[in-house]
């Protein structure tokens, strides 16, 4: 029990978690080293030893969490992150599954995992998915109205961009990210000189307010999660747990010795 509560106390000691942040940079930074064939010819070996060390290094840490904290570990989601990451560059890339080998470069993801304040970006983002997916239904209604009300005012234009729902469709998520909505909106004014109503309400509504409500659920999910206190981990629960354990074993001994 008390090897177990020392090897919790190491891996959850600081500097044990800006050694292992210092293992992904360094792994990260060779492996888009390979990519460069001036590099792989002249250091090839030895961004391919670095780079099966890092692994072997990740993979004694997991080791020693599944070891400190036995089945427990998986209850957090970010440990469960940390052993699917390890887990798919420890399959061998060989044969149909070379594909892999490209995926190694998750392994820089791991960083999210152990810095906290990226922990928390990625936290926040998650909950605001709920939000996010109702501004989505609302933009696709949205965009599909807009591109009913387009294709009859301009689908006889004969503007290959209005010529059905498909590509008016498509015209309009274009205008909606703001990408050369004036050009589409003066090709037709030559025809239609009042086009630029419809693009202005257009804008006003589907730019202007939804992109910005989308910005506004993210950042409220932010807020929450910087005002909300994080609670204590139940990894850092259980090393206070094994400790008081092994205190009171030895405790008893002493008191069988005397």
């Amino acid at each position: 029990m008390m090897v177990r509560a020392r090897v919790g106390e190491l891996v959850e000691s600081n500097r044990f978690q800006m050694f292992i942040v210092g293992v992904i940079v360094i792994n990260a930074i060779t492996l888009g080293a390979e990519t460069s064939t001036v590099l792989q010819a002249k250091f090839g070996p030895v961004l391919t030893t670095i780079d099966h060390l890092a692994l072997a290094i990740f993979t004694a840490e997991l080791a020693a969490r599944l070891y400190a904290f036995g089945w427990k570990f998986f209850k957090d989601p970010w440990n469960v992150f940390d052993f699917i990451i390890v887990g798919i560059a420890l399959i061998p890339a060989a044969g149909p599954l070379s594909v892999l080998r490209s995926l190694r470069i998750l392994r820089a993801l791991r960083l999210v995992a152990m810095v906290p304040s990226m922990r928390r970006v990625v936290t926040a983002l998650v909950r605001s998915i709920p939000g996010l997916v109702s501004l989505s239904g609302l933009l696709v209604l949205l965009v599909y109205i807009g591109g009913v009300i387009a294709s009859n005012l301009f689908g006889d234009t004969g503007d290959p961009r209005f010529t059905g729902l498909g590509p008016t469709l498509l015209t309009l998520f274009q205008i909606t990210t703001g990408d050369g909505w004036s050009d589409v909106m003066r090709d037709l004014m030559e025809q239609k000189p009042y086009a630029w109503i419809f693009f202005l309400v257009y804008l006003m509504v589907g730019t202007f307010t939804m992109l910005n409500l989308f910005i506004a659920v993210v950042c409220s999910a932010m807020q929450e999660e910087v005002t909300v206190p994080a609670p204590r981990s139940a990894s850092h629960d259980d090393l206070l747990l094994q400790e008081v354990r092994a205190l009171r074993e030895e405790v008893r001994a002493m008191r069988q010795n005397a």
